[in-house]
């Protein structure tokens, strides 16, 4: 009984300890300001050097792929906004205009029915659709993305989409008056590099490489087959390259840097070409890996993802450090250790360049170009599956 008293006094006195605290004590927070609905923010029509377009390509979800506005230098807000690129699709950003242009395959039943391929031209302010134009015959590639699946020429009048049937082709679109000009027929050659005024060069399965000159129309005026210079049997290119200037840098799998110059009507190789070298650490030996494995600074350096453990089918695997190479002296004069292992480098255009590192984890890292120096992560929140990079010009 006395034990039941001392409970019951112990709860009252505690009761009252609580009703004795006023309720104002404990501060609010301060209320949140009221905001417009709807309230719709607009970008820049000519975006910051520090900005990146970002294609996530979303393996989650494959008809919702996106071109990811990313600002490198916004840490804590990195996500500017981005554009759809559905299935398996490519992204252009222009520098002459304000617009962002996706070649994408929708289907009617989203994932079935009735095909559409188009291009879409996005206005990079708004980052909403301001037209398309329809593709013909269904046959746009659909793969995973290569930049060089989807390219401008004749100052960024026409654009160029790659067709896979499997007969190859591309066609050209006139981006200024929103139609279609043509196909051109590409059998046995994939990708497409701009070259000269108003052509393009593309490689082919014997090894050879083919540059083809366009006419004001958009057909076929002439075209010039190389004598086979790929190995694809022992040093297969990377389809990606680096641009320094007009000239085209590619790596091969084992590590060979070649240089063709595109700024004529005809691709002609700079040189013979010179290796990476290795370094210390490798097992069994360094060579390039990932997906986006090479980029350019607008000092000509040319930055590669290397791998240590490389070895026959690793070229996908990402790679651990970036090396930077001077192509005029043929020497490697930096090595970039990396916080993850990376599948894609950009470098961005700002006087002082930002090495950007989309990583096989999704997430993206930014690091001085120069120094080397670690500067922030993005984390994972800018994109699933950050495939590609393309620099903001």
């Amino acid at each position: 009984m006395r034990s039941t008293r001392l409970r019951l006094a112990l709860a009252a006195g505690l009761a009252s300890a609580l009703v004795a605290q006023p309720l104002c004590a404990q501060p609010y927070p301060t209320p949140l300001a009221e905001e417009a609905i709807p309230n719709v923010l607009v970008l820049p029509e000519r975006y910051p050097a520090s900005w990146m377009i970002v294609h996530d390509f979303n393996f989650n979800a494959l008809v919702d792929g996106r071109g990811v506005v990313v600002d490198t230098n916004a840490p804590a807000a990195p996500l500017k906004g981005w554009v759809q690129v559905a299935q398996f699709g490519n992204i252009l950003h222009a520098s002459t205009r304000p617009e962002l242009y996706s070649a994408e395959t929708y289907f009617s039943r989203l994932s079935r029915g009735e095909r559409t391929d188009v291009v879409t031209i996005w206005d990079k302010a708004t980052l909403k659709p301001k037209g398309e134009i329809v593709l013909p015959g269904g046959k746009r590639q659909q793969s995973v993305t290569y930049k060089n699946s989807f390219q401008f020429t004749n100052g960024e009048r026409w654009a160029l989409v790659s067709n896979f049937t499997p007969g190859q082709s591309v066609t050209v679109v006139d981006l200024e008056n929103r139609k279609v000009l043509g196909d051109i027929e590409l059998p046995g050659c994939a990708l497409i590099y701009p070259t000269g005024e108003r052509g393009f060069t593309t490689f082919c399965a014997d090894g050879t490489m083919t540059s083809l000159v366009l006419d004001a129309e958009g057909k076929l005026a002439s075209s010039v087959t190389s004598k086979p210079i790929h190995d694809i049997d022992n040093q297969p290119m990377f389809g990606m390259p680096a641009l320094v200037g007009r000239t085209a840098w590619f790596v091969t799998y084992r590590g060979q840097l070649r240089g063709f110059d595109l700024s004529g009507q005809v691709a002609k190789e700079v040189g013979s070409g010179f290796t990476l070298g290795g370094a210390e650490g490798a097992n069994p030996e360094w060579r390039p890996g990932g997906w986006q494995v090479i980029a350019s600074s607008a000092a000509g350096h040319l930055y590669v993802l290397m791998n240590p453990a490389g070895r026959e089918g690793s070229h996908k695997d990402g790679g651990t450090e970036v090396w930077v190479v001077d192509p005029a002296t043929k020497a490697r004069i930096a090595r970039i250790p990396l916080q993850g292992v990376g599948s894609s480098i950009e470098l961005t255009r700002e006087a002082q360049p930002k090495l950007v590192v989309a990583r096989v984890d999704s997430v993206i890292d930014v690091y001085d170009a120069v120094s080397g120096t670690f500067l922030h992560s993005l984390g994972a929140r800018v994109a699933f599956n950050p495939q590609t990079l393309t620099a903001v010009e």
